[in-house]
Formats: C-alpha cells, sequence, structure tokens
C-alpha cells in the first residue's frame, strides 16, 4: 500500500541528491521525518553536500539559541513588569506617610541588616537606596538631624579612598566631612574590582534607645504574626 506522501518521493529524493537538508525537505512538503529517512536511507552525499549541511545546521543551532535568548529576556521582562504592578497594587493600600507603618518597615529592615552588637544605632550596606531609606525614616519618624550621622567606609584595595567618599556623600546627601573613617580590605590585593562596587557603607546615628526601640518592635511584631496567624 502506497503511503499518502509516495506522490511527493520522486521529488523529494531528487531535493535530497542536490545536498538539500531534510528539514527543508520535510517542511517544504509536510512529509514525516521517519518517511523521508527510508526513501534517503541509501542516498550517499558528497562531502561537500555534508559540510554544506553541517554549516546550515550550526547556523540554525546559532540562529535558534539567538531567539531563544530573545524570548526568554522577553517572558522575563514581563515577568518583572507584573512584579512590579502587584508591588505597586499593594503600595497603593498603604498609607505611607503613616509613622506607625513607617516605623515598622524600618524595624524590619533594622533587624535584617542593622548593627546589634555596637553600642548606637548602625546600619551597613553598599545599596545606597537602602542607606537612604534608613535616612529618612530617622528624620521623619525621629525628627533626627541627619546631618549629624558619621559614616564609615570598607572598601577594597584597588579603591580611592578619596573617590569614594566622594561618591557616597553625593548618594546619601551627607557633609563629606561625616565621612570620618576609611578601612581597606587588604585580602583584595591583586584582584580588580567590579565598577558597579563602591563599597560599604556604614552609618551611625549613636543613639543606642533608636536600636533598641527597633529591635523591640520587629521582634514582637514578628511574634505577633507567628501567635495569631501560625496556629
Amino acid at each position: 500500500m502506497k503511503s499518502r506522501w509516495y506522490e511527493y518521493k520522486d521529488a523529494a529524493i531528487k531535493l535530497r541528491r542536490k545536498g538539500i537538508s531534510m528539514v527543508k525537505i520535510e517542511n517544504r512538503y509536510g512529509i514525516p521525518r521517519s518517511t523521508l529517512s527510508e526513501w534517503f536511507k541509501n542516498i550517499e552525499l558528497t562531502e561537500k553536500q555534508k559540510r554544506k549541511l553541517l554549516d546550515g545546521k550550526n547556523r540554525g543551532l546559532i540562529k535558534a539559541r539567538k531567539k531563544a535568548a530573545v524570548w526568554h529576556r522577553e517572558q522575563k521582562e514581563k515577568r518583572l513588569g507584573e512584579a512590579k504592578k502587584q508591588a505597586m497594587d499593594v503600595l497603593s493600600r498603604l498609607d505611607i506617610s503613616d509613622k506607625y507603618w513607617l516605623e515598622l518597615a524600618l524595624s524590619i529592615l533594622y533587624w535584617g541588616e542593622g548593627g546589634k552588637s555596637s553600642e548606637d544605632t548602625s546600619i551597613g550596606n553598599s545599596d545606597p537606596k537602602i542607606l537612604n531609606f534608613f535616612l529618612v525614616c530617622l528624620r521623619e519618624i525621629y525628627n533626627f538631624d541627619i546631618k549629624t550621622i558619621k559614616c564609615e567606609l570598607h572598601i577594597r584595595a584597588d579603591q580611592n579612598p578619596e573617590s569614594m567618599k566622594i561618591y557616597w556623600s553625593k548618594q546619601l546627601r551627607l557633609p563629606i566631612k561625616n565621612f570620618t573613617q576609611v578601612t581597606i580590605d587588604k585580602r583584595t590585593q591583586g584582584s580588580k574590582t567590579f565598577k558597579y562596587y563602591k563599597g560599604v557603607c556604614n552609618l551611625r546615628c549613636g543613639h543606642v534607645a533608636i536600636k533598641r526601640r527597633l529591635l523591640n518592635l520587629s521582634e514582637l511584631f514578628c511574634e505577633r504574626v507567628m501567635n495569631k496567624l501560625g496556629s
């Protein structure tokens, strides 16, 4: 019994003998790969034809990888956009001018990133946004004069102390005279620092009472949530 694609057999074989790839023949006539394999099993291609098919296959793989990379990038951007939309929806339901909410947010941040052992309120980070949030909260919640904050820098061996002071002074809008100490990590000598990394800036406001208040608030809040919702 002849297959439904038999009428294309001669044409398909003719194309294959010319060195046309099986994929192109398959796409042209819609013939299953298994059928083509059976038809072509006795066809011997020349070395030149084999090299041409291999080159075409490699070009196809490169093109496919590029298309896949674009697709994955687009999908990631969609997911990031959706996550941002969801976050904005949550924020729209909160009154961020409410100092109770603001202090609660600060307390959770401090619990994770703030200094625990020193006898003052301090926080260190490499992200200026986190430190700016800390400063804004100190000013808005406690009416703290952030211009009195003392700043310490921890940088790598190939970073210039004065340049790093200027960078952090601009980022945090604090006087450069507030940067009282720079510590250089000697372990990093001989290794190159990524351009985006500007070291770690540690802020000290000197009021241990704020630290105690924040740590108590964050811990008690988490305990209350666990006791009420955890069972």
